[in-house]
């Protein structure tokens, strides 16, 4: 089924029905992380993917948890039909480390923090978000916290970017089960 353009991304319940999972990390899980999960979902969606990929995020912090995103982030997704108000932020937890496939993230320090606290063996599943966008300027995504709602515009359009690659690598990995 596919789902109309102004889908509601949802937490879903169980893992066991997805091929791939995937992890999007940022600070606080306010911003940068819950707008990567809306478009990365939307676009899965749009692809005929959302059934055999499950997205979620989180924060290496845990200052927010169990707050929805931050209105500026909202406001974007909104106008791009995205609606993220049934996120809550939640902190990275270890089990997610065996739980996800791959576990992106936003920029260079929360990779660090999330190579700290993941076993050495599990450390391939770590990357930045815009390691899947080989063409873009930035290779990382800049927090727009502290900014106005265009800093929020621009990290819109950056993980609309790094979304677009997230979901051919997916198409990549799924080809081997046969799922796509």
């Amino acid at each position: 089924m596919k789902l109309p353009l102004s889908f509601r991304p949802r937490r879903r319940a169980s893992l066991a029905q997805f091929e791939w999972r995937i992890l999007v990390v940022c600070m606080g899980n306010i911003c940068r992380s819950p707008l990567a999960e809306g478009v990365l979902r939307h676009r899965l969606s749009e692809a005929g993917l959302a059934d055999h990929v499950d997205v979620d995020s989180a924060g290496t912090l845990g200052y927010h948890a169990g707050e929805a995103p931050d209105p500026r982030a909202q406001q974007v997704a909104q106008q791009a039909g995205i609606d993220l108000s049934t996120l809550r932020a939640r902190r990275v937890c270890a089990e997610d480390f065996t739980r996800f496939d791959w576990i992106l993230a936003m920029d260079r320090h929360n990779l660090a923090e999330l190579e700290s606290r993941c076993p050495e063996a599990l450390h391939g599943k770590l990357r930045l978000f815009l390691s899947f966008a080989p063409d873009a300027l930035e290779d990382e995504v800049p927090d727009p916290y502290y900014g106005n709602l265009a800093a929020f515009e621009t990290t819109l359009a950056l993980c609309e970017t790094g979304a677009a690659g997230v979901i051919e690598a997916c198409r990549g990995q799924l080809a081997g089960t046969g799922c796509t």
